[in-house]
């Protein structure tokens, strides 16, 4: 992360750098998140046999991870989904059926009318106290 030319790639892609500890590799919640993630499949091997091996295996767990995995910090819509544009779509046509839910069986929604969850407008891992800042 501290190479010049990724410097200007994360610039480039929008993406704002973030270190609690700088030159720490082992400190991003996003990353031991995802690690989690695959570590805890029913589908990960005790061991794999070989280089292919992993490489096979983990071919399918980012294809899942980012096509079907649903996840709960983006509104229960998929990386792909938020990434390509589908999202609000997605969510538009969640609340049509929750509405009808709703409309059908109003005895089940004792606190409110139900509504899909709300698709954050940024992801941090450090968010500055005073709100969003450009890269540094």
């Amino acid at each position: 992360m501290i190479a010049r030319p990724v410097a200007h790639l994360l610039a480039d892609l929008g993406v704002t750098k973030s270190h609690s500890r700088p030159h720490t590799s082992n400190d991003n919640p996003y990353i031991e998140s995802h690690f989690r993630t695959l570590k805890y499949r029913p589908d990960f091997p005790k061991n794999f046999g070989s280089y292919e091996d992993a490489l096979v295996h983990c071919s399918r767990f980012f294809t899942w991870y980012n096509e079907d995995h649903r996840h709960s910090g983006i509104g229960f819509h998929t990386p792909a989904g938020v990434h390509y544009g589908r999202a609000a779509l997605v969510r538009s046509r969640r609340g049509e059926v929750l509405s009808a839910a709703y409309t059908a069986h109003p005895e089940r929604f004792v606190r409110k009318v139900p509504e899909p969850p709300v698709l954050p407008e940024a992801a941090w891992i450090n968010e500055p106290e005073g709100g969003p800042t450009t890269a540094q």
